[in-house]
């Protein structure tokens, strides 16, 4: 285990995983440094979803390492322990909360069983208040249904439960996407101001790069399962190397908005093979016709 591993929350290596002939993750590689926010963007089907599932451990790599902090977290966790060990480490918010949280169980009593489930013994009160107060519902959720609470309540909801056994990664799978713009902004502020009080790692997985734009300091753009450019965040949207990042960019409606060039670019990247990554700060900017 090396100083370097220990430094980082999450590490990446070399992820591969296929479906029938269909390579859905490609030598996929990233590092997420402790209280670090590195996004992960592309269109349906780049492979991000399946990415973060390997990470979680809720897809099997075919080939690769995963390591939090430091730890091989590569294979299926076995035994109850195992498992529990693992959920400590890494926690997953989903686009739908309703989905994930039980519709029959209220705000307190779903914090509750988690917080019974991996700190058997504690007394969980003290914490369930302050995980209400740090997600901004406050104890007047606390008995409420998931039917009861609007959408954006509800992520707040799986937010708190996922940092109930303060994990040192949370990943969030498009956490944002099913929110009106306005209850977006409240949960992308709430998720900052988080990361900065208790110095969670996030693993943002979007297709939304104005999302990636405020909320992380790393971003790892991929097409058809592989990464075709990474870098610092602000870099990477301010100077895209790889014609791809360059088009989800000039995909983003705006004053001058041109469809149909976009579909024109398109058109030109359609069934073209992807390149090795564009890494910011590298020499050359590969073309439309190198792709």
């Amino acid at each position: 285990m090396s100083s370097t591993s220990e430094t980082n929350a999450l590490e990446v290596r070399g992820l591969r995983r296929s479906f029938g002939a269909v390579r859905a993750v490609d030598d996929v590689s990233f590092v997420l440094p402790e209280g670090g926010s590195l996004g992960i963007v592309g269109e349906s089907g780049s492979g991000k979803s399946t990415t973060a599932r390997i990470v979680v451990g809720l897809e099997q790599a075919d080939a690769g390492e995963v390591l939090v902090r430091g730890r091989a977290r590569t294979g299926r966790a076995r035994g109850r322990a195992a498992r529990l060990a693992r959920a400590r480490e890494i926690q997953m918010v989903f686009q739908d909360p309703y989905l994930s949280l039980d519709p029959r169980t209220g705000v307190e009593a779903a914090l509750r069983e988690t917080l019974s489930l991996h700190f058997p013994g504690r007394d969980p009160a003290r914490r369930i208040r302050e995980l209400l107060d740090q997600v901004g519902l406050g104890s007047r959720a606390a008995d409420a249904l998931p039917r009861q609470l609007s959408g954006g309540q509800r992520q707040r909801v799986a937010i708190a439960r996922a940092l109930a056994v303060e994990p040192a990664v949370l990943v969030l799978d498009e956490a944002v996407a099913a929110l009106d713009v306005s209850v977006q902004a409240q949960i992308l502020n709430l998720l900052a101001d988080v990361r900065e009080q208790t110095g969670v790692g996030y693993l943002f997985i979007t297709h939304d790069l104005g999302v990636v734009r405020c909320v992380t300091d790393e971003i790892v753009v991929m097409r058809h399962g592989a990464v075709v450019e990474q870098g610092g965040t602000a870099e990477v949207l301010a100077a895209p190397r790889h014609p791809y990042t360059r088009l989800l960019l000039d995909s983003v409606p705006r004053p001058g908005w041109d469809p149909q060039a976009i579909a024109a670019a398109r058109r030109a990247l359609q069934g073209c093979p992807a390149p090795g990554p564009a890494t910011a700060g590298s020499s050359g900017t590969p073309q439309l016709g190198q792709l």
